[in-house]
């Protein structure tokens, strides 16, 4: 785990693989409205407003989309994104402490650039394996449940199936290249600040190692994440969304923003981008270090002898 003493004994793999997919999958319920509608919001302006409904801020895209589509429309794509996050987070939080050590020989202390190298390849080998749940939970999240309006899919593994048939095995890894740019970013900004932020508050003894130090911590890795990645964010969600042939590649997706929208349609779901990542960094480090410390009183429990 991210910030631990060197006098804690570190808990197995397997252990740390499934608090990690089990943490990041309690996040993801609590923060998935967020989520859908910073897509809402990244998408927007792509092409013409359907029914004329243009999206204001998180709060009036949460607003808007439950008025017109119902509450049900916030959780579009919750099956894929938790299929996403119990092979997607288990793989780059469950493995960046075994890969950091890796990377020094087991030494203890490891530098920034470490820090950095660990995040950047846990987060790369998660999206090898994750990417076709991605593309399907962000297509999902921006499809419309409106009357009149025609749904792409319909079922989460009818989309997997529909993807493959008429795009092939390259639509379900489709925008991997920007994908893993974003979660190599995401994963080593946001493990890395944590370890950094925790360690200066605990070093200056401004807050015990407890939930308060870890709710700041996480809060500002979410922060610093977010400036970061939202540009490569924005343009992965457009072009994992986009029909074939509407961006020749995620080069040319983002130089369409730029000429037609500015530089600021990179920034745009900036809001609830924050709010999502600051939140669901909050839910997943607080879950994660109580699973984890529950699955080792069990599993002391089970090898101690009677």
């Amino acid at each position: 785990m991210v910030g631990l003493k060197p006098s804690d004994i570190p808990p197995p793999l397997g252990v740390k693989m499934a608090s990690a997919g089990a943490a990041a999958c309690i996040a993801d319920i609590v923060t998935f409205p967020l989520d859908t509608a910073k897509v809402r919001l990244q998408i927007q302006g792509e092409k013409k407003a359907v029914a004329g409904i243009r999206y204001r801020g998180v709060f009036g895209t949460i607003s808007t989309m439950v008025r017109t589509e119902g509450p049900k429309s916030l959780y579009n794509g919750l099956v894929a994104g938790l299929q996403r996050q119990v092979c997607f987070a288990s793989i780059r939080i469950g493995l960046y402490d075994n890969v950091k050590n890796f990377y020094t020989g087991g030494k203890e202390n490891p530098g920034v650039l470490v820090r950095i190298l660990a995040g950047c390849t846990t987060g790369a080998m998660a999206v090898s394996f994750a990417q076709p749940t991605d593309v399907v939970k962000v297509r999902f999240q921006a499809q419309m449940n409106l009357d009149g309006v025609a749904r792409r899919y319909n079922g989460t593994m009818q989309a997997y199936k529909l993807i493959f048939q008429n795009e092939g095995l390259r639509g379900l890894w489709k925008g991997t290249l920007p994908n893993i740019t974003r979660n190599a970013l995401v994963n080593c900004t946001e493990l890395v600040t944590y370890d950094l932020i925790k360690e200066a508050i605990l070093k200056h003894n401004l807050m015990s190692d407890n939930l308060p130090c870890h709710f700041v911590s996480a809060f500002g890795a979410g922060f610093v994440t977010t400036v970061i990645a939202s540009p490569v964010d924005v343009v992965k969600t457009r072009y994992m969304n986009s029909p074939p042939g509407q961006y020749k590649s995620a080069i040319n997706c983002a130089w369409t923003m730029m000429t037609k929208e500015g530089p600021t349609a990179f920034y745009k779901g900036f809001v609830p981008s924050f709010l999502r990542l600051g939140s669901w960094n909050v839910v997943m480090f607080v879950s994660f270090e109580q699973i984890k410390r529950a699955m080792m009183v069990t599993k002391k429990r089970i090898e101690a002898p009677n």
